[in-house]
């Protein structure tokens, strides 16, 4: 199983959508599955809110852990990491036009704008479309660091 499968795996488990991002990367994270869970239990549903998705926080947190912060630089650290996330979130943006939550749900997924990974999966639910994009974009980004 991949890591977008084992994403949507989780979601289809009861998982949230950070959650099941967050725990598809246990194995390059060095947290355990349960603290993958643990640590992104808070922010489906955009955090509760609505506001920003919650594939996108679990995207966002993968990224972190995978840019440990230099103690004797933070400042460069922090840009660094800073700097991953504006481009995951570019990425998402530029496949589903929005990073709320809210707006993602309003705005729907018609067919023509799944994206081809995703319909090859089979995946038709919108927050299993997120989670499995957002999972696709991370393993990009870091194959793209290699």
């Amino acid at each position: 199983m991949n890591r977008m499968e084992r994403s949507v795996a989780y979601h289809k488990q009861g998982f949230n959508c950070c959650q099941s991002v967050v725990a598809a990367f246990s194995d390059l994270t060095g947290l355990s599955e349960q603290e993958s869970f643990n640590v992104g239990g808070g922010f489906g549903g955009g955090a509760g809110t609505g506001e920003l998705c919650g594939a996108i926080s679990g995207a966002v947190m993968t990224l972190g852990l995978l840019t440990p912060v230099d103690p004797a630089d933070p400042v460069g650290s922090k840009k660094r990491t800073v700097a991953l996330s504006k481009e995951f979130q570019k990425r998402f943006r530029e496949k589903f036009g929005a990073l709320r939550c809210h707006d993602l749900l309003a705005k729907g997924l018609p067919a023509e704008e799944i994206p081809a990974s995703a319909k090859a999966l089979g995946l038709t639910g919108h927050c299993d479309i997120m989670i499995a994009t957002a999972t696709e974009i991370v393993e990009e980004m870091l194959a793209e660091r290699e």
